[in-house]
C-alpha cells in the first residue's frame, strides 16, 4: 500500500503542476544584491548552487533578486512557515563540490544529490542539519570519509551514500541513529569492521567494499531475512512499505492539499457566520483561496473606517486575520457574472509567481458570483505619494536619500515584470500611488496585472483604458493599446512626483495653462535652468543639486512623446546607477532642440494665416500628451 499510494500522490502532483502551471514563470532579474528577507537561507543555496558548478540554463530562478527561495525549482518550504525543508536535485550532471554552507539550513528535512557526477568530500557541516530525515548523495564522485557528524542526526531515517569513492573505516556511532531504517553504502572504497549496531538497522547495504562484516558474527553485508541465507523479500516488503509510508508522512499532507485542490473539494480552515452557515478557506502553495467571512470579519464588515485608499480597480481595506496577521484586501470593481471565476483564478495564480523584493507579494484571493477580492501584506509606511502629500502632524518627510532609492528600486521592480517574467506583465497604472513603501521604506509596486485581472471578460483589450490622468502615456490614451513604454512614461511621471512632491495635474496652477500638468512645469523650469524651484520645498534644500538634475533627465526621457524614443527599465535602471545617462541626455536635448525649432516655425508662418486655421492647428498641437 505504502509505494503504491505514494506514486499515486506523486501522479497527482506532477499533473496538477503540468496543468495549472505551464508557462508561468518569473526568472533572474539581474539586479540588486542580497536582502533582508533571504537571510542566510538563500545565501547558503546560492552557495550550493555556485559549488555544484550549476550551467547558465540551470536553476535559472534560484536568483538573490527574488523574495525568498519557497518560489525556487527543486525546492520545498513549509506552507505554514515558509522554511525551506526539502531540496531535490537528481541527475543534473553537476560537476563541482558539496558547499559546506548548506549546514545553517536547520529546518531541511531532505537533500537528494543522486545521480550527478560530485566531487569533492562530504562536509562535516552536514552533521549539524538536526531536523534531516533523508541524504541522498548516491551515484556520485564523492571522495574522502565518512564524517563522523552525520551520526548526530538523530531524527535521520533514511542515509544513501552508495555508488561513490569513499574510502576510510566507518565512523563508531557514539549517538544517534535511533529513528534509521535505511542505510547504503555500497559500493565505494571503504575498509575495516562495520560496527555491530549498524546491523541494527532494518535495511542496510555494505556490499561492494573492503569491509568485515563478521569478524565476530557471521553478518551479511546486506540486510535479510535472517542469516541463513533464507529468502529477504519479506523483508524487502515490510522496508519498502515503511519507506513509503515516510514518503506518505512527509510529503503525503501536501500533495493530498494540492489534488483535492483540483478535485474542488479542499480542507481548510472552516468560518461558521451568525447564521450558521459554514465558509472556507483553502491554502495551496504560495497562495490561499480565502472564505468571504474571513475577509468580511478581518475588515469590520469592510467599513469605511478601515478604508486605505480607493482608485480605479476598487477601495483598499485594512484587514486583520484571525491569526492577528495584518492584511490589505483590494475589493475589485467591474464583475458582473460567475463565468470569470475560472480564468480570474487563472490570471491570478500567473500575478503570484511574479516574485521580487520590490513587487507586491500577492498572499491570496478571493471569489464569489458577484466579487473579487486580493489580499496582500499590510504595507505599514503606505504609499510614496501619501508620503509626499499627506503627512500626518510630527510624521518625517521622506528624506532625498530615501527619495532616491525609492526610484531605483521601483525600476527595478518594472523591470522585472517586463523582462523576466513569461508571460511579460504590464502594469498600466504607474504612479506615486501604487508604490508603496515597507516597514525599512523600501520601494514596493503594487497593483500590477490588476489591469489585465479587470478586463478577463473584455474580448478585445484596446476597449477600456485603465489609468490615471497626468500619468497616461499619450498613445495609450489616443489608441487604448498599452506597452511595456506606456509604464516608462507613467514612471517619469512618479519620478517628477518623487522630486517636486506635486501631482501629476494640478488645478492651483491655472494662471499659466501650460504648468497645469506636472511634466509641462517642469519641462519649463528645466529649460531655464530653475531647477531649485522644482524640488520638493519639503526637503529644506538637504539634497543635491546634482542628483536632483540626474533624475529629472531621467524622467524628462522617459516621458517623451514617441513611445518608440523612451528607454526600456533596464536601461533605466543603468541610468540611476550612474550608467549612460550622460550620452542620452546630449542626443535627447539636441532631438529636442531640433523639435522646438519647428514648432516655432510653424508658429510664425500660422501669424500670417487667418484665424480658423490657427484655431484648428492650436487644437492639434494641445492633443493627448
Amino acid at each position: 500500500m505504502g509505494p503504491f499510494l505514494g506514486a499515486l500522490l506523486l501522479a497527482c502532483l506532477l499533473s496538477f503542476v503540468s496543468a495549472d502551471f505551464q508557462g508561468y514563470s518569473c526568472l533572474n532579474a539581474p539586479v540588486g544584491q542580497f536582502f533582508s528577507g533571504f537571510h542566510f537561507t538563500g545565501d547558503a543555496l546560492i552557495a550550493l548552487k555556485s559549488s555544484l558548478h550549476a550551467s547558465a540554463d540551470q536553476l535559472k530562478d534560484w536568483n538573490q533578486n527574488l523574495v525568498g527561495p519557497c518560489t525556487w525549482t527543486n525546492v520545498k518550504c513549509d506552507p505554514s512557515n515558509k522554511n525551506v525543508i526539502s531540496v531535490t536535485l537528481s541527475s543534473m550532471n553537476f560537476s563541482g563540490t558539496l558547499s559546506p554552507k548548506i549546514g545553517v539550513l536547520q529546518n531541511l528535512s531532505s537533500i537528494t544529490l543522486k545521480g550527478n557526477g560530485i566531487t569533492g568530500e562530504i562536509p562535516k557541516e552536514f552533521g549539524n542539519l538536526s531536523n534531516l530525515t533523508s541524504l541522498d548523495l548516491e551515484n556520485n564522485n564523492l571522495t574522502g570519509e565518512i564524517p563522523s557528524s552525520l551520526w548526530n542526526l538523530k531524527n535521520l531515517k533514511f542515509l544513501t551514500l552508495g555508488k561513490n569513492n569513499l574510502n576510510g573505516t566507518i565512523p563508531q556511532p557514539i549517538s544517534g541513529l535511533t529513528n534509521l531504517i535505511s542505510l547504503s553504502l555500497d559500493s565505494n572504497d571503504l575498509s575495516g569492521q562495520v560496527p555491530d549496531i549498524l546491523f541494527n538497522i532494518p535495511n542496510y547495504n555494505f556490499t561492494g567494499n573492503n569491509l568485515n562484516c563478521g569478524v565476530n558474527f557471521p553478518h551479511p553485508c546486506v540486510s535479510t531475512e535472517n542469516n541463513s541465507g533464507s529468502s529477504h523479500k519479506p523483508k524487502v516488503g515490510l522496508i519498502v512499505g515503511i519507506v513509503g509510508g515516510f514518503v506518505i508522512l512527509l510529503f503525503g499532507g501536501l500533495l493530498f492539499l494540492l489534488c483535492k485542490r483540483r478535485q474542488k473539494g479542499n480542507k481548510g480552515e472552516f468560518f461558521v457566520d451568525v447564521a450558521g452557515e459554514v465558509d472556507q478557506r483553502i491554502s495551496f502553495g504560495q497562495l490561499t483561496r480565502f472564505a468571504w467571512r474571513e475577509l468580511q470579519l478581518a475588515t469590520d464588515s469592510f467599513s469605511e473606517n478601515n478604508v486605505l485608499g480607493k482608485g480605479g480597480f476598487g477601495k483598499v481595506y485594512k484587514g486583520v486575520l484571525s491569526d492577528n496577521t495584518k492584511v490589505a484586501v483590494k475589493r475589485l470593481i467591474d464583475f458582473g457574472s460567475p463565468e470569470g471565476d475560472a480564468a480570474f483564478q487563472r490570471e491570478v495564480e500567473m500575478i503570484s509567481v511574479a516574485v521580487h523584493r520590490n513587487l507586491l507579494r500577492l498572499i491570496g484571493f478571493c471569489t464569489t458570483p458577484t466579487e473579487r477580492l486580493l489580499v496582500y501584506p499590510f504595507m505599514p509606511n503606505l504609499s510614496v505619494a501619501s508620503r509626499l502629500r499627506e503627512l500626518k502632524p510630527g510624521e518625517p518627510v521622506l528624506d532625498w536619500p530615501k527619495r532616491k532609492r525609492i526610484a531605483l528600486g521601483a525600476a527595478r521592480g518594472l523591470d522585472y515584470l517586463h523582462e523576466h517574467c513569461n508571460p511579460k506583465i504590464i502594469h498600466r497604472d504607474v504612479k506615486a500611488a501604487n508604490i508603496l513603501l515597507d516597514e525599512d521604506f523600501e520601494a514596493v509596486v503594487g497593483d500590477f496585472g490588476l489591469a489585465k485581472l479587470v478586463d478577463v471578460r473584455q474580448t478585445n483589450i484596446t476597449t477600456q483604458v485603465r489609468g490615471t490622468m497626468g500619468h497616461i502615456a499619450p498613445e495609450y490614451l489616443s489608441t487604448g493599446k498599452s506597452s511595456e513604454r506606456t509604464d516608462v512614461f507613467g514612471y517619469g511621471i512618479m519620478l517628477l512626483e518623487l522630486v517636486t512632491g506635486q501631482r501629476a495635474i494640478d488645478f492651483s496652477r491655472l494662471e499659466d495653462e501650460d504648468d497645469v500638468l506636472l511634466l509641462d512645469y517642469v519641462k519649463k523650469l528645466e529649460r531655464e535652468k530653475k531647477l531649485d524651484e522644482i524640488v520638493d520645498r519639503n526637503l529644506k534644500q538637504d539634497y543635491s543639486i546634482e542628483e536632483v538634475e540626474a533624475m529629472i533627465q531621467v524622467a524628462l526621457l522617459c516621458t517623451q512623446a514617441s513611445p518608440e524614443d523612451r528607454p526600456p527599465m533596464s536601461e533605466v535602471v543603468r541610468m540611476l546607477e550612474g550608467e549612460g545617462l550622460a550620452q542620452r541626455w546630449e542626443e535627447w536635448q539636441h532631438v529636442e532642440v531640433t523639435r522646438r525649432r519647428e514648432y516655432e516655425r510653424l508658429q510664425r508662418r500660422l501669424d500670417w494665416g487667418d484665424d480658423s486655421v490657427h484655431i484648428q492647428v492650436a487644437i492639434e498641437l494641445s492633443g493627448g500628451r
